[in-house]
């Protein structure tokens, strides 16, 4: 039995929410989603369906809308956003289990409906209609719908074919995959090809997915790796995944991380506070979850990439869910990497091969204490924290000029959560 697989979007989520809080038409309203605070140079989160009707991309920044346009800027909201995401994932729910749906997105999902289709007495387009109508008539949004044969397949269809549709419904299985498609370009409209991977194609004379499907596989592999595998199948209509097993896979090693892009130039000194915060704010983080670390890193990128920017990874003796010693090993190496002469934009710090943690050989040179004493610090500041907020209790450095902490806690991804 072929699987049947829906992937639904919620078409410019954040700005239709935002068009049907204003009992708005997004189809007939000019409103971009974005924070004025931070000036024309804001990026455009989402804008409404009128204004994709004119020609305006999508995530464009706020001066790149033409002079004649006079649009509705509407703060970021993350928890309304939420609020409405919630809400669809319960339509989902009225028609397909919970272990047959994978969430890709806040905007986006897919479902897996083989097993519903006869039960329902509906075929897959159908039941789409259903749901979709359900999600308009629940929350006001329009969705879309790409009905695919697999993962991949029900992607492109909703990303390539339900455009051209008028019921914003797409369907593909790999032979009209191949009849419809093989020759579509651009290559980047196909899911997981970007800038980069078109470049390398096309440095190859592959322009689009029949040449890729027709290639020298030892030519891809020697080029892309592993990642020639992806590229192979998909081109082919081919994805061996399913919701099951993205459900049932379990990473080797986990790892955190936490990246910033300054909303200013900040010299040495003060990217270095923001660095501290971000190792405060994942150590306790790491702490919260009883695991530990003996892999840590940075990353700082200069304005306007002037020079390369300084990447740094270390493996610790022994594993470590300290402060102290985690944001010791980290400054040491910034002071030591970072240039003076040079304004930094971007800030990004990781933890790799985090797990639970273990019994270790005593070690001579481990700072035993500093460690213990951390852990009852951080344990308290988790304490006041999930209590009162995350404002509640702050290191003082997070009070000092250029410091992001106090104004990050209180967003949701990054944008505003009111």
């Amino acid at each position: 039995m072929n699987k049947v697989y829906l992937c639904i979007d919620l078409k410019t989520f954040y700005a239709s929410v935002e068009c049907v809080e204003r009992r708005l038409d997004p189809f007939k309203t000019d409103l971009i989603v974005a924070d004025a605070r931070r000036g024309k140079g804001s990026i455009c989160l989402a804008i409404s369906p009128k204004m994709k009707e004119r020609g305006i991309k999508n995530r464009c920044r706020v001066f790149e809308i033409p002079s004649n346009v006079h649009p509705i800027i509407a703060k970021p909201r993350m928890k309304k956003y939420m609020e409405y995401s919630t809400k669809i994932y319960k339509v989902y729910l009225k028609y397909v289990d919970k272990c047959d749906i994978h969430v890709y997105s806040i905007d986006e999902a897919f479902l897996d409906v083989t097993s519903y289709l006869k039960m329902y007495q509906m075929t897959a387009e159908e039941l789409a209609k259903t749901i979709m109508k359900d999600i308009f008539d629940v929350t006001g949004i329009t969705s879309a719908a790409g009905i695919g044969t697999n993962l991949y397949l029900a992607k492109i269809a909703l990303d390539i074919t339900a455009k051209h549709s008028p019921c914003h419904i797409g369907y593909l299985d790999e032979e009209k995959y191949k009849k419809e498609l093989w020759h579509h370009t651009p290559l980047t409209d196909f899911w997981q090809i970007g800038i980069g991977t078109l470049n390398r194609l096309h440095k190859l004379h592959l322009k689009d997915m029949y040449d890729i499907a027709h290639a020298n596989e030892k030519i891809l592999y020697k080029e892309f790796g592993i990642n020639a595998k992806l590229l192979i199948d998909h081109s082919k209509g081919i994805e061996p995944c399913t919701i099951k097993d993205i459900k049932a896979y379990k990473p080797k090693t986990k790892s955190l991380s936490n990246h910033q892009i300054l909303q200013k130039d900040y010299d040495d000194m003060q990217a270095k506070i923001v660095l501290t915060e971000m190792v405060d704010n994942l150590v306790l983080e790491l702490s919260s979850k009883h695991l530990c670390t003996d892999v840590i890193g940075f990353y700082v990128g200069y304005s306007k990439d002037i020079i390369p920017g300084v990447k740094f990874t270390k493996k610790l003796n022994q594993s470590t869910c300290s402060y102290t010693i985690i944001l010791n090993e980290l400054i040491k190496e910034y002071d030591y990497r970072i240039n003076p002469n040079y304004k930094i934009r971007k800030i990004g710090i990781w933890f790799g091969n985090v797990g639970e943690k273990k019994y270790e050989q005593l070690d001579l040179f481990h700072q035993y204490k500093i460690e213990e004493k951390d852990s009852k610090v951080e344990e308290t500041m988790i304490f006041l924290k999930n209590k009162f907020g995350k404002n509640s209790i702050l290191r003082g450095l997070s009070y000092m000029e250029g410091a992001t902490q106090i104004s990050r806690n209180k967003l949701i991804g990054g944008h505003n959560a009111e």
